[in-house]
């Protein structure tokens, strides 16, 4: 890899090479399955998982890549760390780093926080989501899930519609880096308000029409906790219904948590065809983060 940073903050600093050789790497743990690492980089090591803000896929999947490497790790949450006493997140993270914790992945509400972290401690910092700007490892993930059902090596020629709650999309701005540092067009689709003001890629408010153009479509939940409003007929306009679906022949993403029957019908999200790539993402999640411990610690 040419890329030989000390943390992994973001995508922006990584190439369209870096990007593949840590999804090949992912592969190779996608394929292990189940299975622990024979070598155990991460052996006697422990990782710190610095979550301020709520979190199933992210910090679950950091825990199980952790382990898969032989390493252990420590969860600390927000409602029960020190920052309910008044703490900085950097405070925070140098006392884990002062009590032997060798990585650290931090959530946060603030957009600068895991950089702010990283230019105050000597070990590795992984950016697990930081306000609505960043999720590099979702963003990687979706990226390696992608590749995997087209059978590519990059996404040349592929047109990815991104649609729901882009203004509070942390997940949106990721992959909008990521998929076209491999060559996909990238749309991102949804109300007028709900659509950032300086987009970095093609947007539209008609869903319909854009997902006859593209070979896949990732949903976006609504963030009602980052006050997001919709119309009552959001569903109608921009969730993928199970009508809409059945005329739709790409794959469909979802980072999740989902709103069933709001972005998504719930019989869309369950079903078990093949375009339905909602779990694989979950799935590519533990061993892309298996990926990135392993390249950063290992």
């Amino acid at each position: 890899m040419v890329w030989n940073g000390q943390h992994f903050l973001g995508l922006e600093d990584l190439s369209k090479e870096d990007i593949q050789s840590l999804i090949q790497r992912a592969s190779h743990f996608l394929e292990a399955g189940n299975r622990y690492e024979p070598n155990a980089p991460l052996s006697g090591k422990i990782i710190a998982n610095l979550f301020m803000e709520n979190s199933t896929r992210t910090r679950c999947s950091f825990t199980i890549a952790t382990r898969r490497l032989g390493g252990d790790c420590i969860d600390l949450l927000g409602g029960t760390s020190s920052a309910s006493k008044g703490e900085t997140l950097v405070d925070t993270a140098m006392n884990l780093e002062a009590m032997g914790a060798v990585g650290i992945a931090v959530r946060c509400s603030e957009e600068s926080g895991p950089s702010d972290i990283a230019a105050n401690v000597g070990i590795p910092v992984i950016n697990a989501g930081s306000g609505t700007a960043s999720h590099p490892t979702q963003a990687l993930l979706d990226a390696g899930t992608l590749l995997h059902y087209f059978g590519c090596d990059d996404l040349s020629g592929q047109h990815i519609a991104i649609v729901g709650d882009i203004t509070h999309s942390r997940v949106a701005r990721s992959n909008v880096i990521g998929l076209t540092k491999l060559g996909a067009t990238v749309t991102l689709v949804g109300p007028q308000k709900l659509l950032p003001t300086d987009p970095a890629c093609e947007t539209s408010t008609d869903l319909d029409a854009v997902l006859q153009e593209v070979s896949a479509c990732m949903m976006l939940r609504v963030q009602f906790e980052r006050d997001a409003q919709v119309d009552e007929d959001y569903r109608d306009k921009f969730g993928l219904t199970e009508e809409r679906f059945a005329n739709f022949t790409g794959a469909i993403l979802h980072p999740g948590p989902i709103n069933r029957g709001l972005e998504i019908d719930a019989c869309v999200a369950g079903c078990n065809s093949p375009q339905n790539k909602i779990l694989s993402q979950v799935s590519f999640g533990v061993a892309t983060r298996m990926a990135i411990l392993e390249h950063l610690i290992g």
